[in-house]
């Protein structure tokens, strides 16, 4: 088992850059942990942050723990889209303490800056994640330190409280005098980086947890990959180009449909739904999915057949129709989603910890 004094929370950002470099700035040994899921995370940048910014990072992969929080709903609610910004804090810190014995570690580093982000880093919301991750002796705020009570790890002279810094608000100028004192001249530009804070991304996932079942990891990767359509609760993903159907041939599940055209290069796409597909259904996907092909298009206004492959559980047959575009088949909108998370949203709740010390 290695030994480190500290576990960092580390999202590729500025912030959380700088508070994990002010504990080892101390002398002591911190290791990063880098949380991914379908909607935010770059693992494959590891290498990069680690040289450019002479940090120890793990890569930790909390997709399953987050698509369970979507599905059970956020207590503490959405942001401006699909974003359960405060929810999602609460599981990264969770796992971090679950870790904690595996790294060695004897306390939690966060990048969170007091009244930075309206949702999550308010006073009282700083309060829920800490108790409500069981992590109230154990995590530490570096950045935002000075204004809040002493931890136990700063009581017990582990960590120079002296040190550590009071920033506050939104502004950015305190940070960037702490980066160049670092000597970091690499500077991630603002933001959180959560695709679910997007209205794009909020159109094509806010359909999967709302009309799907029982979804799953692979489910919103796959809307995360092509064209996405609807009708009812029958779901086809078209893909866009070459990558987009390599990215499919792993995300196919054996009771998916899958549509080729027979004869003409065109798109991949999967079919996928809570229930059995009608023949109808499969026939207007199959049309749809046959006018993203040019030549097939073509073929079919000079009087010859296109058919499409339709694969599922290993059984083949060929679909013939007509391309069209004119379905009923729709890409999902934010506008629908929007409409459909607002009339979800609860007042915000008050926490008995609004006040508690700490944090006062």
């Amino acid at each position: 088992m290695k030994h480190y004094d500290g576990i960092a929370l580390f999202s590729g950002g500025l912030d959380s850059i700088l508070a994990a470099r002010l504990v080892m700035e101390q002398g002591l040994k911190v290791k990063c942990l880098h949380f991914f899921s379908p909607f935010f995370g770059h693992p494959g940048r590891l290498g990069h942050w680690e040289k450019e910014y002479g940090l120890d990072i793990d890569p930790v992969d909390v997709s399953a723990e987050f698509v369970e929080l979507l599905k059970r709903g956020p207590a503490h609610g959405y942001g401006s889209a699909m974003n359960p910004c405060v929810d999602c804090k609460i599981v990264m810190i969770s796992r971090a303490r679950e870790l904690m014995q595996e790294y060695g570690a004897s306390f939690i580093i966060s990048g969170e800056v007091l009244g930075q982000r309206p949702m999550s880093q308010r006073r009282d919301t700083l309060n829920a994640i800490r108790r409500d991750a069981n992590v109230k002796d154990v995590l530490l705020r570096p950045l935002s330190a000075k204004l809040m009570d002493p931890t136990p790890m700063e009581e017990s002279g582990l960590v120079d409280r002296e040190k550590l810094k009071g920033f506050n608000g939104r502004g950015r100028k305190d940070q960037l005098a702490l980066a160049e004192h670092f000597g970091i001249t690499e500077i991630p530009t603002p933001g959180g980086g959560c695709k679910l804070t997007e209205k794009e991304n909020t159109r094509r996932f806010w359909p999967v947890l709302s009309r799907l079942d029982a979804p799953t990891v692979n489910d919103f990767r796959l809307a995360d990959t092509g064209r996405q359509f609807w009708m009812g609760d029958f779901w086809l993903a078209v893909g866009r180009q070459k990558y987009d159907n390599e990215i499919y041939a792993d995300l196919l599940r054996k009771d998916d449909l899958h549509f080729k055209l027979a004869g003409f290069p065109g798109p991949i796409a999967i079919g996928r739904s809570s229930r059995e597909w009608d023949s109808e259904s499969v026939q207007k996907a199959a049309a749809l999915v046959a006018s993203y092909s040019p030549k097939a298009v073509k073929a079919s206004e000079e009087g010859q057949r296109v058919g499409v492959r339709v694969t599922q559980n290993g059984q083949q047959s060929i679909v013939y129709i007509t391309p069209s575009r004119e379905s009923e088949f729709a890409e999902p909108t934010w506008e629908a989603a929007r409409d459909e998370l607002y009339a979800l949203r609860k007042p915000a709740k008050k926490t008995e910890e609004q006040a508690e010390p700490g944090l006062e």
